[in-house]
């Protein structure tokens, strides 16, 4: 196993100062997500939604906020907005206080404004499921398109890379970059394409109930051992 350290000032990032085979990161990669497979069985979006598109704009919604607090805004906005058309012709200052407690609500509101009415003018108001059609859509990146086509079509097209899966990912040494899509390049080629899907969400889960920003609580990880930041965290959290 390589020999890792963790920044004091970095706490969340882990560097990788011995180089580990490819062959030997996949099979560690595997190891791990099998562990974490029985932590989280069911590794579905916590994103309430009832179609794709109800998808698209909880996602957009989440961007620097919690999946709890979108939750609690979207049952009563897709019940005001019920269609496509209906968020596309919304009052922008109407709808900015519908979502103001999720952040960033007047950026949100010019994004699914400007999205919606892109569906319905290029896409017949039908969320679009290929990674080429959706990232070309106002406010949507590659994130919020592999959850999309994850979460509500099935379709491994990538690894979603929030701060959860970013700040895991090098922790467990899968990667040493920095940019979302750097990160999500290693872990495609560290995971087989099936696992995809599967890869994001476990990891969101796992950094959220365990491998948290500040003192990660390895002592009681599944997967401590086959961790390389494990024993410096541990060290200096005894």
């Amino acid at each position: 196993m390589p020999t890792d350290l963790v920044t004091k000032s970095g706490h969340n990032k882990t560097k990788r100062t011995r180089t580990e085979t490819p062959e030997h990161r996949r099979s560690r990669a595997a190891a791990i997500l099998r562990l974490l497979k029985k932590e989280f069985p069911h590794p579905a979006t916590a994103l309430l939604h009832g179609n794709p598109f109800q998808l698209l704009i909880a996602t957009i919604l989440s961007a620097q906020c919690t999946d709890e607090r979108v939750n609690k805004v979207t049952p009563g906005l897709f019940r005001k907005y019920p269609t496509v058309r209906a968020f596309a012709e919304a009052n922008p200052a109407e709808l900015e206080q519908d979502i103001r407690s999720t952040g960033f609500f007047r950026m949100k509101t010019k994004s699914i404004i400007a999205c919606s009415t892109a569906l319905l003018e290029k896409h017949g108001g039908v969320v679009p499921n290929t990674i080429e059609d959706l990232v070309q859509l106002p406010g949507v990146g590659r994130k919020t398109a592999n959850v999309v086509l994850g979460q509500a079509f099935g379709i491994a097209s990538g690894v979603v890379v929030d701060t959860h899966v970013h700040r895991l990912s090098q922790r467990m040494a899968f990667t040493d970059a920095d940019d979302p899509e750097r990160i999500e390049q290693d872990l495609r080629s560290i995971f087989p394409q099936k696992d995809w899907i599967d890869v994001g969400s476990i990891l969101i889960f796992h950094g959220r109930r365990t491998c948290v920003a500040r003192n990660p609580r390895c002592a009681e990880c599944a997967v401590c051992e086959l961790c390389p930041s494990a024993g410096s965290f541990l060290r200096n959290n005894p």
